[in-house]
């Protein structure tokens, strides 16, 4: 298995860009379905989830050319309703496909999706919702067969805006018979993404950035093209990686109002922030001052951010406090920081982060993304070599990471582990 190997404590500094968003092309990728015809795709992320994504949809019938940033999908001769279990079971955003192929095909059987072990992320609100819809949801041997005869539109509750069960009620309801209305619904930039190109298609929705979305459906979708957002988590990444090295770093092709929590804790650690069009600006103090964080559904501080805040912060002055409000077993990056020198107690929701000197460089492992990320952040910081294993994990989630870190100056390559 290979490993990234860190020689630490160089100062990030430089330019470099944000790649297309992983959270807002997998969705996109899912309504592809819908319109029957052909969708060409620009910037979409070169990353394991979104391989594995068009690796399903070949498998269901699409035809898929790329070309440099393009992707074209053509989705006109797709036959299949069953999502291939071994894909299924590697990224859990899997299931936002069953939405688009129930609208379509008024069918749609899976097993339960896999992905990062970062708690409890059940699908109860999508099969629910799919219920209200008409749907009848059987599970049996470990699947879950959904049919219908006919989509028609209701009004759902959810208990907790979730952004999956947000997306897949939409693309089910976009031809849907009559109105669907979500409320406390998800407010995540994605999801505007995601029925921009909805839309674009021929889509009737309206409420997307608010609590409360509707969707008018309609019998047939057209072609279209369409830019994928770019990545606000990994742009606030890149980031923390400066601001954690003490460095300065010059991010564009950014989105600074998709980012402004990720962007006022920076600015509360001691960073000067400048935010322009689509491009901004970051310059690190010697040293970064410890903050308090909470992470909560959009517009609030991303879950997605507390990781990799997390291994920024254990070098902080002072004692900074993380309380993870969203996925309960997100704390186990923790343990292997602790390894490299940082002092970080767990208590319930809470990270108690004592800011120390210095890090030192160790072997440690990456157990889900965004927690990957955070070792890469400690293992930049450090003092000596740091050895990350299981860096499959960080593939899922960033594009040409390695080659932006060496751009800035890390030392940073990939080698064959033991």
């Amino acid at each position: 298995m290979k490993e990234y190997v860190i020689e630490g404590g160089k100062r990030l500094t430089g330019t470099t860009y944000a790649s297309g968003s992983k959270n807002a092309s997998l969705p996109i990728l899912a309504a592809t379905i819908l319109n029957e015809g052909t969708t060409k795709l620009y910037r979409v992320p070169k990353i394991r989830d979104t391989k594995i994504t068009l690796e399903i949809l070949e498998l269901l019938g699409c035809k898929i050319k790329r070309n440099n940033d393009k992707i074209e999908i053509n989705s006109k001769d797709m036959n299949q309703v069953e999502i291939p279990e071994e894909q299924m079971r590697q990224i859990r955003s899997t299931v936002i496909l069953a939405g688009a192929i129930l609208g379509r095909f008024k069918e749609a059987i899976f097993s339960y999706p896999g992905g990062c072990d970062i708690g409890a992320r059940p699908i109860d609100l999508h099969m629910n919702a799919f219920r209200k819809m008409g749907v009848n949801v059987r599970e049996e041997a470990g699947y879950i067969q959904c049919k219908c005869d006919q989509l028609k539109g209701a009004n759902i509750h959810l208990e907790f805006p979730s952004v999956g069960a947000t997306e897949n009620i939409i693309l089910a309801a976009v031809k849907a018979e009559g109105t669907t209305k979500i409320t406390n619904a998800a407010m995540e930039p994605e999801i505007i993404d995601l029925v921009k190109i909805l839309k674009q298609m021929g889509a009737k929705i309206s409420g997307e950035g608010t609590n409360e979305i509707e969707i008018i459906g309609v019998d047939q979708l057209k072609d279209t093209s369409y830019h994928i957002m770019p990545d606000r988590i990994e742009a606030g990444t890149l980031l923390c990686f400066a601001a954690g090295t003490g460095g300065t770093i010059q991010l564009k092709e950014v989105e600074p109002l998709h980012m402004i929590p990720i962007l006022e804790k920076l600015e509360e650690c001691g960073c000067m922030v400048k935010k322009e069009k689509h491009e901004i600006f970051l310059e690190a103090p010697r040293r970064l001052k410890a903050i308090d964080i909470k992470t909560m559904p959009y517009p609030g501080f991303p879950t997605d951010m507390q990781s990799v805040f997390g291994g920024m912060l254990s070098v902080a002055k002072g004692t900074s406090v993380i309380t993870e409000n969203i996925f309960e077993n997100r704390y186990r990056y923790c343990q292997e920081l602790n390894r490299m020198g940082a002092k970080i107690n767990i208590s319930g929701k809470n990270a108690i982060i004592k800011g120390v000197r210095r890090l030192s460089g160790a072997k440690v492992e990456a157990t889900d993304l965004r927690g990957g990320a955070s070792l890469l952040m400690a293992g930049l910081i450090a003092k000596g070599t740091t050895r990350i294993k299981k860096i499959e994990y960080i593939a899922r989630g960033y594009e040409n990471l390695e080659e932006k870190l060496k751009g800035l100056g890390a030392n940073i390559k990939i080698e064959e582990g033991e």
